[in-house]
């Protein structure tokens, strides 16, 4: 790394107050088109050949769908790496649970597993490190700090050659609107809605809510975490419900659009990969389904969507397979083709959730090792940016893997 650096500043080009380059790919050695580069607090593009001319800044950031993140003390000719992360989800629990984490770690050391998902804003509001976020301290949200030093343990999961994506538990906060109730959704008779879990809700549509959920996002990118992943990053599914805005289709989509943008503004000096948990039923749907989730809409502003293609979660299958768990390969696959169609992207900029726990609407079976190939073969058919397995009770094998 130290003598690529050295390389690369030998050969920077600066012209006044700008600096020049072009970015490539270390593995074919061409020139990559529509990456991004970051300098200072804006984001800029390159053009069709690779290159890209910004504002000097002392330092560069540089990452592309589909490759790893780099930075650079100045311009010249700049290489990514091809990087596909193909993750474990662990709970801020589970990846402070050293039986649990070493397990994971075991996988990782053993199989083609290279990347982890985990907790950070959990799904009860608590955030698992000690932030220096002044609400979050004054609403109770530090009441489960697992991770006594963030910044090691992620400098620990760089060291050992481990992607870390951040996930961001974002509209769903019982802590934070038990404290600001005018923020959260209501009710059609004006009382607070909890949803089946008794758990608040923020109303998306309410923009001062936001600052709270991207500044932990922030000190989250800052910890050195290479993806923030905001889960939850929706309206809820439920009937009855009341907003700030009027409830219908084009309000709900431009407010959680309007989050994902405002998100990436406030992350983009620091280079971090931004992705948005969705629905898989959305693939399927021009509508926003009443959440305000549309493929078309969020992924202008992410780098990866990660539709969640759980077998077990299409309660009434698909076009031709109504017994979705068993048709692994095919609710993967076609739900990704549907929802590329409406994006008009990339398959790279897909990175599917896959199922790595029991059935629990169908006929109950065990997904075992033939039921998680099925789903990673039909990812790599469409050609995501790899996939996440997700077990709630963090129990994975090294079934199904290479």
């Amino acid at each position: 790394m130290k003598a690529l650096t050295l390389l690369v500043t030998l050969a920077t080009l600066t012209w006044g107050a700008s600096t020049i380059g072009t970015v490539f790919d270390k593995t074919t050695q061409k020139p990559i088109p529509n990456a991004i580069i970051i300098s200072g607090s804006k984001e800029y593009r390159t053009d069709c050949n690779g290159a890209f001319k910004v504002p000097a800044s002392p330092i560069i950031g540089a990452r592309a769908i589909g490759y790893e993140r780099k930075f650079y003390k100045s311009g010249g000719r700049m290489y990514l790496q091809p990087f596909q992360p193909k993750a474990l989800y662990l709970s801020s629990f589970g990846a402070t649970h050293g039986k649990i984490m070493g397990n994971a770690k075991d996988i990782i050391k053993n199989t083609e597993i290279n990347a982890l998902v985990i907790d950070i804003k959990m799904d009860r509001g608590q955030i698992a490190f000690a932030t220096t976020n002044p609400i979050a301290n004054k609403i109770g949200a530090q009441e489960l700090i697992l991770f006594k030093d963030i910044k090691k343990f992620t400098a620990e999961l760089r060291k050992e050659g481990i992607y870390s994506i951040a996930r961001i538990v974002t509209f769903k906060d019982t802590p934070l609107i038990t404290a600001y109730p005018q923020w959260g959704v209501r009710k059609s008779d004006g009382s607070l809605f909890k949803d089946k879990e008794g758990l608040y809700w923020i109303d998306p549509s309410q923009k001062e809510s936001w600052d709270y959920m991207i500044s932990i996002a922030e000190e989250t990118a800052k910890a050195g975490f290479d993806e923030i992943q905001f889960d939850y990053v929706r309206f809820p599914d439920a009937k009855g419900v009341r907003f700030s805005v009027e409830n219908t289709q084009a309000e709900r989509v431009k407010a959680i659009s309007g989050f994902l943008e405002a998100a990436r503004t406030r992350l983009t000096p620091y280079n971090v990969f931004i992705s948005a948990d969705i629905f898989g039923y959305v693939s399927w749907h021009n509508a926003d389904i009443e959440i305000g989730q549309r493929v078309d809409a969020l992924s202008p502003y992410v780098d990866y969507l990660s539709p969640m293609l759980y077998p077990s979660g299409f309660n009434a299958g698909i076009p031709g397979h109504p017994d979705p768990v068993k048709a692994n390969y095919e609710v993967v696959k076609q739900s990704l083709d549907k929802a590329l169609e409406k994006s008009g992207t990339s398959p790279l900029a897909y990175r599917p959730w896959l199922q790595a726990f029991r059935d629990y609407a169908f006929d109950r079976r065990i997904y075992g090792a033939k039921e998680i190939r099925e789903q990673i073969a039909a990812s790599e058919a469409f050609g995501s940016c790899g996939w996440i397995l997700w077990n709630p009770r963090n129990v994975y094998t090294s079934q199904g893997l290479k």
